[in-house]
């Protein structure tokens, strides 16, 4: 069995002191093969901790307690050479395709700096192939878009170069946060077409961070769902979004207003006041003030996760215990 590409082992980041502070992700643990290119996708409300996971992969961020493995080694404990191999093969993709960009250069500027920092090429003629090759990846054309700025181009436009400024690295993984939150809908499902294409044509996984419930739907091919940095429920996408089993779920797809004429849809959706204890050291199930079906023991235990269904499907609530 070959080593995972990533493990990642009870992560837990916490702002803050480590037994009072504020909990951005809890005992987190998670595994990805590199033998088999997926879509995962983290999703939850704001504030639950998706981010938060992506800064950690990232190396922006550096866990309180817990491991990050990439191939079996701590990416904590790197060195040097072993630091910029990282960055080659995990990559990122952005919630704003205008601010990642310095708005004086061109995005000729862009590439050349990947190829001169990564030593990608030593030639111009063949640095100009592989920026031409990531582009036509992401369905651009070089001479249509390297002489020109960063305002010059639409957001869908912006942000698939992005993809492909990641892309011409060749990566195994790439972090996409938010991608097509900043895009009009007609162009959302373009990108998420180059998510997909990337994933089936060149073997690269993605972590998708959303908290839209139909991408993540449409593209991810597995979904953890977060709350208040704890995993409520984890297992393969269609399962858990037309299956949903723990009542956090169930509330977060019903809110969803349904494509049906003959059903009147109120106007407004109304959701439990939000919990706003998520210090470390509380006991207990973070939902326990929303939970419609909360128990005593939900206040005082924190419940693991359980099997609930097929494909690994797994739900952290004390009703399947």
């Amino acid at each position: 069995m070959s080593v995972p590409l990533f493990e990642i082992r009870n992560v837990s980041k916490i702002y803050g002191p480590e037994n009072t502070g504020l909990v951005a992700l809890d005992n987190f643990s998670w595994t990805i093969s590199q033998d088999d290119a997926r879509i995962v996708t983290i999703a939850g409300e704001s504030g639950s901790g998706k981010s938060t996971l992506g800064e950690l992969i990232l190396r922006s961020s550096r866990p309180t307690r817990g491991q990050i493995l990439f191939q079996g080694v701590d990416i904590w404990t790197f060195n040097a050479a072993q630091k910029r191999d990282y960055f080659r093969q995990v990559q990122a993709v952005f919630q704003d395709p205008f601010g990642v960009y310095n708005p004086f250069y061109k995005f000729q500027h862009v590439f050349d700096m990947v190829v001169k920092n990564f030593k990608l090429s030593s030639s111009r003629e063949h640095a100009r192939v592989l920026i031409e090759d990531a582009l036509n990846a992401v369905g651009l054309n070089g001479e249509e878009v390297l002489g020109k700025h960063p305002h010059q181009l639409s957001g869908g436009q912006r942000q698939r170069i992005m993809i492909a400024r990641a892309i011409m690295l060749k990566p195994k993984f790439i972090v996409a946060d938010e991608p097509v939150s900043m895009v009009d809908a007609s162009l959302r499902a373009s990108i998420l077409d180059v998510m997909m294409k990337l994933r089936d044509d060149l073997g690269i996984s993605f972590l998708y961070v959303t908290h839209d419930l139909s991408t993540a739907f449409q593209v991810g091919d597995d979904i953890i769902l977060l709350y208040q940095g704890h995993v409520v429920e984890h297992g393969n996408a269609e399962d858990v979004i037309s299956w949903p089993q723990h009542p956090y779920v169930q509330l977060l797809i019903n809110s969803v207003p349904k494509p049906d004429p003959d059903q009147r849809w109120p106007g407004t959706v109304e959701l439990p006041a939000e919990e706003t204890l998520r210090a470390a050291g509380a006991a207990g199930c973070r939902f326990y003030e929303r939970c419609p079906q909360r128990m005593d023991r939900c206040n005082s235990e924190t419940p693991p996760l359980y099997d609930v269904g097929d494909n690994s499907h797994v739900a952290a609530c004390f009703l399947y215990d």
